[in-house]
């Protein structure tokens, strides 16, 4: 990195840093690892290593700035249709960069949580990230929550079906049924709802991210490839949604009002 880089990156953290509006939860879809491959003519998994990388920048920047929630779409439950030997590769490279990263983000105390159908997930991969998140459940920094096996329409199917059975049991009536009570069946219950979405690669489209929970969350999209987004990026994309007004669907006057 130059010096000048490194003046304008401190410059660009210095005036996000401490702003009472920065986003509380922030969600990325991280998107491009196939196609930075395919520029450099390598193989798509190649990729998909040199998107580690910016995973390791993103969560660093995020618990310095002091960011609650760091959401990160890791592997769709439509993935899995992906060619098997992807699949494989994709795998062992989780396995490998939980079994990496596991010491550091205790000692940057780091939590993780997962969303997504683990049990699709293979044993050895779901042990190991079971046992980080047993070994980081009293980590009080940055939540950095994989989103895995991960499918938003699967989760709403799922919560309703524990709604519906609390119905039948007599345990809940149907007309007490809400926007409250649907969010505590969903796997994200104990998260505040996403402030910011980022999507890299240039694609706009939520890819069956969230899709309860982004109903009022900001989006910001990027040409950047995954594996080329760094701090900047990151910083840029904050420093863009400060700039919004978020009416929730008020009018800006009522918002002085609260």
């Amino acid at each position: 990195m130059s010096r000048d880089t490194g003046r304008e990156l401190n410059h660009m953290e210095e005036l996000i840093r401490g702003n009472p509006n920065l986003p509380k939860h922030i969600g990325i879809i991280m998107d491009g690892n196939g196609r930075w491959a395919k520029k450099r003519h390598l193989p798509r998994i190649a990729g998909h290593n040199a998107g580690i990388e910016s995973v390791r920048k993103v969560v660093n920047a995020c618990g310095d700035l002091g960011i609650k929630v760091l959401t990160l779409y890791t592997f769709s439950y439509e993935n899995w249709k992906r060619p098997r030997f992807e699949v494989s590769a994709l795998m062992k490279l989780l396995l490998n960069t939980i079994n990496n990263e596991i010491d550091e983000l205790i000692e940057k105390d780091v939590k993780i949580k997962c969303i997504g159908n683990v049990e699709k997930l293979p044993e050895d991969i779901r042990d190991s990230l079971l046992d980080a998140i047993r070994v980081t459940e009293n980590n009080a920094g940055l939540i950095l929550n994989l989103a895995l096996s991960y499918g938003s329409r699967q989760e709403i199917s799922e919560a309703i079906k524990k709604i519906a059975q609390k119905v039948k049991d007599g345990i809940l009536n149907p007309e007490d049924i809400n926007d409250h009570v649907i969010r505590d069946h969903l796997q994200t219950a104990d998260l505040p709802d996403p402030d910011l979405i980022i999507r890299t690669g240039g694609e706009f489209r939520v890819s069956n991210f969230l899709l309860w929970q982004i109903a009022y969350s900001e989006f910001f999209v990027t040409k950047t490839l995954w594996p080329d987004f760094e701090d900047k990026d990151l910083f840029e994309a904050i420093q863009n949604y400060l700039k919004r007004e978020r009416r929730f669907g008020m009018v800006t006057e009522q918002l002085s009002q609260t």
